[in-house]
């Protein structure tokens, strides 16, 4: 990842608008910037949460609340929790993110 145009700049997250996004069940609520060329985003996932798609997105991805399993296509599995976190390139690994008890991630992408 190469950030380019992007300013100093700091975020109040309880400023910045939820969008919902299902899932295949549960929901995630995205808090979104989109500055310069990444997206930096706080996103809650709701219990029994299961994404809806395999990303193929490059990500840098925190949890900072709850536990993620982090699933690629190749059938393995990540079991992530508070204070870890995972980091992928761009079309390197499609994977899905699934949560039982829910979860609070900060992603940049």
């Amino acid at each position: 990842m190469k950030i380019t145009d992007v300013p100093f700049g700091v975020t109040d997250w309880s400023e910045v608008p939820p969008t919902e996004h299902p899932g295949e069940t549960g929901t995630a609520w995205w808090r979104t910037r989109e500055i310069g060329n990444i997206r930096v985003r706080m996103v809650e996932y709701s219990p029994g949460y299961l994404a809806d798609h395999w990303c193929s997105r490059g990500h840098v991805l925190l949890v900072m609340e709850g536990e993620l399993v982090t699933e690629l296509k190749d059938g393995s599995a990540h079991v992530l929790r508070s204070g870890q976190s995972y980091q992928v390139a761009d079309g390197a690994m499609p994977h899905r993110s699934r949560t039982a008890g829910g979860a609070r991630l900060f992603i940049v992408d």
